[in-house]
């Protein structure tokens, strides 16, 4: 089965994960004021998603200040989600854990096989899902959307920030919506 690609500007998946540090993320039960940011992780064997999300967790206060709701989202089980949330000395960036590969296929995730142990030891879940960025508004439609076959190249968060500004500022409207012929 292919990878499907949403439609900037229609609805988005439904994503309801568990927390690790307790409840649950539910897209859409409490619009954030601007938008939400799913950041879809590799999981915690993924030495470049941690970095990643040591880089994200450090500008939580500007997403929050911009009234984005953020969350970090992978397929790893509990204690493997929860201890991504400890490395990552998670405080303000809720972590969610067990993503189904079927909403990871929904959201347009490509989806890998294990290879064994990282370069950091820890084994790869037999499948897993790869990364993606999402910036969905508080309607539920796709406001931006960056998916990776690879965990290198990821979309920066400070130009994200700065993205985030301009689109707020001219009221910029979400591109790549047309789907007829070409």
């Amino acid at each position: 089965m292919s990878t499907l690609a949403l439609t900037p500007r229609h609805p988005v998946p439904a994503l309801s994960v568990p927390l690790a540090g307790g409840g649950r993320y539910v897209l859409g039960a409490a619009p954030a004021a601007t938008s939400d940011l799913i950041v879809f992780y590799r999981g915690l064997h993924c030495p470049i998603c941690a970095k990643y999300l040591i880089e994200l967790e450090r500008l939580m206060p500007e997403f929050e200040n911009r009234g984005v709701q953020v969350v970090a989202v992978s397929s790893d089980h509990a204690e493997r989600g929860k201890a991504m949330a400890d490395k990552i000395n998670a405080e303000r960036l809720p972590v969610g854990y067990g993503l189904s590969l079927q909403s990871a296929r929904q959201w347009g995730l490509y989806i890998s096989t294990s290879r064994g142990q990282t370069s950091i030891g820890i084994e790869e879940p037999a499948l897993f899902s790869e990364p993606g960025v999402f910036i969905v508004r508080p309607d539920g439609t796709l406001y931006y959307g960056s998916t990776q076959t690879m965990p290198f190249a990821r979309p920066q968060f400070q130009d994200l920030l700065g993205a985030i500004d301009f689109a707020v500022s001219k009221n910029y409207p979400a591109r790549g919506e047309y789907t007829g012929d070409v």
